[in-house]
């Protein structure tokens, strides 16, 4: 007699199907469109094939294109095995490595045959056409267990030598999966696949661009091509993708930045920034409204040294978890003597900071700390450096030198929820000062960590509750949790701010850390007389100054808000004639506090005007003849096409209005 299985249902129903049944059974069954629509399935938890047979009673949810986050990662997993499958056909000889789903695409790492050079932007569309055949002759997709000796024969006979010798390195106790595309090609991989490749949209996709990469990402292996593209559920998906491209283009920050006269990078110094004045006006400009942020939540300011003892970041858990990523002074010690003594080995090496909470511990331990003097908040604009892969580095977004606005809590354990919860408050006026929606996030326990088990609970806990009681832990906040996505010493709440174009940007974070006291034996004395540790919450708002400064010029295009922008106002006399009153003007503003500059050279206006709107700077103040006499301006304000003529007064008034900090205004 047939077994049959029990399959329950995410209503509450549960049916009964014979062994060897599928998903797309149970789909078709419940209706032809669900069968069409249907993509994948959740199996028990775990995303599976629509086609792979149940293995016992389970739990089953049917993905479709409503489920985006999901459905997204497999056709773009899908997209990438169809890019290497057009490429080894149109160029036989080529060797397939590796390809996964990313964040908005896919992309796939490929080395050209010996008798062609390396693939290029202009083999992109040849590419494009074979993959949209490829989806037209709709091939299913299959999955076959193989053995690792079958895996090794395959690759080996087949010439692919990358392949191969992953297959080597495989567990021969595990599971290994290949999936064939019809009857003609295969590639390694753990599925899940769609059922056949006609359930793509050949109208999608688009490649964009190449790169070179090295095998396993290490550069003194063979280089490859990398292929990227961008996939999507539908056509109108792609078209809004490919816009938001261009307008991403458009905002660039480091083509802004240079436009803008705000910063450069060279390699003289790869990985730092030069700030220009115009720059480091919009970074003071932050600095103090930050200062002004943790004076009023009373958070008291320090300054700590950038090279501190390699000992101390081997008692933090630093040097072992992060060592790669220092900057270590010296790289190598060789044996030499300062003042009489041997100075050799491992002891005797420095790091520069790659962040501040050790030297912050180090100020909390000078001296004797009571329970009264909790909860004490330190803050530092700490300047830190890591040792970032060249390929890494982006502009602002990514550099090896960068500052923090950093700050540590040290608190009782039942002060914990409190101040969590005033951070949040803090962030949230912080952000929406600057015009941003965010969503926030709970990053937990990672498999490698630090602490105790019952340590992590109550961190989870806390900050969990902590969100709750600040009445965020709600959709409208995007409230939700990240497994396994905490750091080795400590949960994390997370900001993911999203930008003008709908991008976001993961900024702010505060973190609950019961780790670092006990690692680096920070104590005060509680109210019976005895020493207790504290709890450290690490937390930032900006994340680092660079990386701010570069989300806020693209969020904003870079049309800063007045009392970001390095020059809030240009004064431009029509004729020279009227030069005198225009530097009056000019003087008058800058009493006024507004950053003003008067462009006195002996151009159109129309010039000027161009040349100042390309500059970003957001109002213009022309003044001629008839301005002079009258005591006015006539005010352009960027983004506007109607001028409007104001008194000098009133012009003055404005301005000053526009150019006061959001924190500062009444």
């Amino acid at each position: 007699m047939t077994q049959l299985l029990k399959i329950s249902l995410p209503d509450g129903s549960v049916r009964e199907v014979e062994e060897g049944s599928t998903p797309a059974d149970i789909a078709a069954a419940i209706g032809p469109g669900l069968a069409k629509a249907a993509l994948a399935a959740r199996v028990d938890g775990e995303v599976r094939d629509i086609g792979r047979p149940f293995e016992g009673d389970a739990q089953l949810e049917l993905i479709t294109a409503r489920d985006e986050e999901d459905a997204l990662e497999l056709v773009r997993h899908d997209y990438a095995h169809i890019l290497a499958e057009a490429v080894q056909a149109l160029w036989p000889g080529t060797q397939i490595t590796f390809g996964p789903a990313t964040d908005d695409g896919f992309y796939y790492d490929v080395m050209a045959p010996a008798d062609r050079d390396p693939f290029s932007i202009d083999d992109l569309p040849a590419i494009e056409e074979k993959m949209r055949q490829i989806i037209q002759a709709d091939k299913p997709l299959r999955r076959e267990v193989w053995s690792r000796e079958a895996l090794i024969e395959k690759w080996s006979a087949d010439g692919e030598a990358f392949k191969a010798e992953w297959a080597k390195e495989l567990p021969e106790n595990e599971e290994l999966t290949v999936y064939w595309s019809g009857d003609d090609w295969l590639d390694m991989c753990r599925g899940p696949h769609l059922a056949s490749t006609g359930k793509l949209d050949p109208q999608a996709f688009k490649l964009l661009r190449v790169a070179g990469a090295y095998w396993r990402g290490d550069q003194r292996n063979a280089q490859l091509t990398r292929i990227y593209g961008t996939g999507w559920l539908n056509k109108k998906q792609l078209k809004q993708h490919l816009h938001n491209l261009e307008e991403a283009g458009k905002r660039d920050h480091r083509k802004l930045g240079r436009e803008m006269e705000l910063f450069h990078l060279q390699e003289e110094a790869h990985g730092s920034v030069f700030w220009h004045p115009k720059g480091y006006m919009i970074w003071r400009e932050l600095e103090a409204y930050m200062r002004r942020a943790i004076d009023e939540g009373g958070y008291q300011e320090v300054k700590t040294p950038q090279v501190i003892d390699a000992r101390q970041w081997e008692k933090s858990g630093h040097w072992g978890k992060y060592r790669e990523n220092m900057f270590v002074v010296p790289d190598e010690v060789p044996n030499t003597e300062d003042e009489g003594e041997v100075i050799s080995g491992d002891a005797d090496w420095m790091a520069i900071k790659p962040m501040n909470c050790p030297a912050h511990v180090l100020v909390f331990k000078q001296g004797i700390t009571s329970y009264r003097d909790l909860p004490l908040r330190m803050y530092e604009n700490g300047c830190c450096h890591r040792n970032e892969p060249h390929g890494a580095l982006h502009g602002l977004m990514r550099v090896r030198q960068f500052t923090q606005d950093d700050a540590h809590i040290f608190c009782t354990e039942d002060q914990i929820i409190d101040e969590v919860q005033k951070f949040c408050q803090l962030a949230d006026r912080v952000y929406k000062d600057f015009g941003f929606t965010y969503k926030i996030k709970l990053a937990l326990r990672p498999e490698q960590r630090y602490g105790s088990d019952e340590d992590w609970d109550k961190a989870e806990s806390e900050l969990r509750q902590a969100v709750v009681d600040a009445g965020m832990a709600t959709e409208e906040y995007g409230w939700g949790e990240l497994p396994g996505e905490g750091a080795f010493y400590a949960p994390k709440l997370e900001w993911h701010l999203t930008d003008a174009i709908g991008r976001t940007w993961q900024v702010g974070t505060i973190q609950s850390d019961r780790v670092l006291p006990e690692r680096l034996d920070a104590t005060y004395i509680g109210e019976d007389g005895a020493r207790h540790r504290p709890v450290m919450l690490h937390r930032a708002i900006f994340g680092s100054y660079e990386r701010f400064i570069g989300i806020l010029i693209e969020h904003f295009a870079g049309r800063l808000p007045v009392w970001l922008a390095p020059v809030q106002t240009v004064v431009a006399p029509i004729v020279t004639d009227v030069d005198g009153y225009a530097q009056e003007v000019e003087a008058k503003l800058k009493a006024a506090g507004i950053r003003v500059e008067t462009d006195l050279r002996n151009e159109k206006i129309n010039y000027k005007v161009r040349e100042h709107s390309l500059a970003k700077v957001p109002h213009l103040l022309v003044v001629g003849k008839r301005e002079e006499e009258e005591r006015s301006v006539a005010m352009r304000t960027l983004g506007e096409k109607e001028q409007r003529v104001l008194s000098l007064d009133d012009a003055i008034a404005f301005l000053t209005e526009a150019a006061t900090p959001p924190d500062l205004r009444g």
